[in-house]
């Protein structure tokens, strides 16, 4: 292979900061051929920023796993994603020899996780994808303090995909075909195949924490041909002052519960969305018009601690859908974590 003439400036000499992270934009619209969950995409952009100042070299990395417990105190999570993540493969669009290829890489290489509790991970960055990250030139810089506030695997991708595309004066939109989004976004293999279903549990929740949380507004429009959306739409612009001043007093708030207060806060009069100094308006999304009684606080905690590695908000929509046109639990926080309970045994992780 041809050895590719040096860019003028390459994402390995992106500087990250105290606030913010480097991912390469080639990891930012990968496709997921291996699932992976909200935890670990967090954890391995930590695992990345971790090794950046020699993530193109053929080291050894290490990083002390209370770094990537989070709010946990047990490290079953970290262990459970690191096999996810040596497992994963996943594809991204690279250029080889000016030429467009896809690439099929793993994500994360040989490690080492020592035993005691608050010990240390050394880990390795794979051949392959070293190779893929030294010729990166397009990258997205992550505020650290959204990418741990946003509550999905959707939101956080959708979020990448923004940060990525945010700074292009040329571009402002870009189309992408339905199987398209839903394979960038993560979606599982025979998940969400219609677009109302899709729009419902992945998309519209998404929009709103993003929206809500980071410095841009997003849309996803449908585009149809026939009949039928074949397409989807996506579109992003800068918030004015006002909007950015919205965005701090979100991420100010505690994490449980962000999304629906973040989308009700997104809500304007006559059921759409209306950010001072911003256009277009957006519909407000439809499963907050199914909403009904919010749960409690404590709820979500419990989902937490019961089903971890799940899209809390994601199972929320689907408990709110189905039991549409049905009789008002008394008891809704019971009658969530009670259908939680079945979704998680008929949905494991």
């Amino acid at each position: 292979m041809a050895k590719l003439p040096q860019p003028s400036y390459r994402t390995v000499d992106a500087r990250p900061t105290p606030e913010t992270l480097i991912k390469p934009g080639e990891l930012v619209d990968l496709i997921e051929v291996t699932p992976l969950t909200l935890a670990d995409r967090r954890i391995y952009n930590q695992l990345l920023e971790n090794a950046w100042e020699a993530i193109d070299k053929p080291v050894m990395h290490v990083i002390a796993k209370s770094d990537l417990r989070g709010n946990h105190n047990s490290n079953d999570r970290i262990g459970d994603s690191i096999e996810r993540l040596m497992s994963a493969i996943v594809k991204m669009e690279v250029i080889w020899d000016g030429k467009p290829a896809v690439e099929r890489v793993q994500l994360l290489g040989g490690n080492v996780e020592m035993a005691r509790s608050d010990g240390l991970f050394e880990y390795e960055i794979p051949a392959r994808l070293r190779k893929v990250i030294t010729n990166s030139t397009v990258f997205a810089r992550l505020q650290r303090e959204v990418m741990f506030a946003l509550s999905s695997k959707y939101a956080l991708t959708l979020y990448e995909m923004v940060q990525k595309r945010g700074n292009l004066r040329w571009k402002s939109s870009e189309t992408f075909t339905l199987d398209g989004i839903r394979a960038v976004l993560g979606v599982p293999k025979g998940k969400l195949t219609s677009w109302s279903n899709l729009r419902l549990r992945a998309i519209d929740p998404a929009v709103a924490e993003v929206c809500a949380l980071s410095d841009y507004m997003v849309e996803i429009a449908p585009i149809k041909t026939g009949r039928s959306v074949t397409h989807v739409e996506l579109r992003w612009w800068r918030k004015d002052g006002d909007a950015t001043d919205k965005t701090e007093r979100s991420l100010s708030f505690a994490s449980t519960g962000r999304r629906a207060r973040a989308a009700e806060e997104a809500r304007g009069q006559g059921g759409t969305t209306t950010i001072p100094g911003q256009t277009p308006p957006r519909p407000r999304p439809a499963w907050l018009d199914r909403q009904g009684e919010a749960l409690r606080t404590e709820t979500y905690e419990t989902a937490r601690l019961r089903f971890p590695g799940y899209d809390i908000y994601n199972i929320e929509g689907q408990w709110r859908e189905w039991s549409k046109g049905k009789s008002p639990a008394e008891d809704p926080d019971r009658a969530f974590l009670a259908f939680f309970r079945k979704y998680a045994e008929a949905n494991p992780i």
